[in-house]
């Protein structure tokens, strides 16, 4: 599918809601069991989501619609939900989630984005060069992720319960 603003914003407004139907009033084993070692549990994903929304996608997006000579992006720590979600439950992460996505949404919708903005490029610190349409393609790309990841990390708490079902059931090999 060719990038369309409209289509990538549908998803970008359902992902609060789909995780919040998806997490909230679950017991503690589903929210924060993960796979293994070094792996995250939904509770260290729901935190990392909303890392995002906090220093990513429009903080990017507004280096590289800005006038600025530099438009070099900030590395972005993959890893800081550890610490800035300490002491918080689900909820909170949800509810500030979804605060902060409406926040960014209305953001997004400010701007005048169209074919030239989409074009208009910025600095990654690993990749190099990355336009605003591969910027705002990844959002979208990277909440699917997320959500599949959730969905995997809590099917294989039932692994060794599904007994000879398993075999039917690939979520539970990746």
């Amino acid at each position: 599918m060719e990038f369309d603003l409209q289509k990538a914003t549908e998803v970008l407004t359902n992902t609060p809601t789909v995780l919040r139907t998806l997490l909230h009033g679950l017991s503690e084993e589903w929210i924060f069991e993960n796979e293994g070692a070094d792996t995250w549990s939904p509770f260290d994903i729901m935190g990392h989501l909303l890392h995002g929304e906090k220093t990513d996608w429009i903080a990017r997006m507004e280096i590289i619609l800005s006038d600025s000579n530099d438009k070099t992006f900030q590395p972005f720590d993959r890893f800081a939900q550890f610490e800035e979600s300490k002491g918080k439950s689900i909820v909170q992460l949800l509810d500030e989630f979804n605060s902060r996505r409406d926040h960014n949404l209305a953001v997004l919708q400010s701007k005048r984005i169209d074919a030239t903005a989409l074009a208009k490029k910025g600095i990654h610190p690993a990749f190099g060069e990355v336009t605003l349409r591969e910027l705002l393609s990844c959002w979208v790309a990277h909440d699917l992720g997320h959500i599949a990841q959730i969905a995997r990390v809590m099917a294989k708490q039932y692994k060794e319960e599904v007994g000879p079902w398993e075999a039917y059931l690939p979520i539970l090999h990746k």
